[in-house]
């Protein structure tokens, strides 16, 4: 049976030199559930991935970010399914919004974002920016 693919979308959101993490809540996969992650979620058919975090991030947290760059495009194989995860530099005006879905948020700087146990794929986008010495 082949795995199920997704198209995900994450924001790397930018405000005063921090980038916001947010802590996933228990899910069935181990290797998923309470890591950290950047925002963000499925890209709809009709949808660019600009439009796709716009819209998750009013859904998910009542947040406003505006995209403006595409840092990576990650593929990544996880047990059960794959993703296909397009990063974006996005700014925002203030640090404030509800946190409705995950268990946990913080701000760090990037060069403290190695002290979470951040989901694969996202540490793939972090070592992307690293390796591509990206300025957020």
């Amino acid at each position: 049976m082949a795995k199920k693919h997704y198209n995900v979308v994450a924001g790397i959101i930018v405000v005063d030199d921090k980038i916001l993490c947010m802590q996933r809540g228990i899910s069935k996969y181990e290797y998923t559930s309470k890591k950290w992650e950047f925002p963000g979620g499925k890209i709809e058919l009709s949808e660019t991935p600009q439009e796709a975090i716009i819209r998750e991030l009013r859904e998910e947290m009542d947040y406003d970010v505006r995209p403006i760059k595409r840092l990576a495009k990650i593929e990544h194989e996880y047990p059960d399914f794959s993703i296909s995860l397009d990063a974006w530099l996005c700014k925002a005006d203030s640090m404030n919004f509800n946190q409705k879905e995950h268990i946990a948020h913080c701000w760090l700087k990037f060069n403290e974002l190695k002290t979470l146990d951040f989901a694969a794929a996202d540490v793939d986008i972090i070592n992307t920016i690293k390796k591509k010495r990206i300025e957020l």
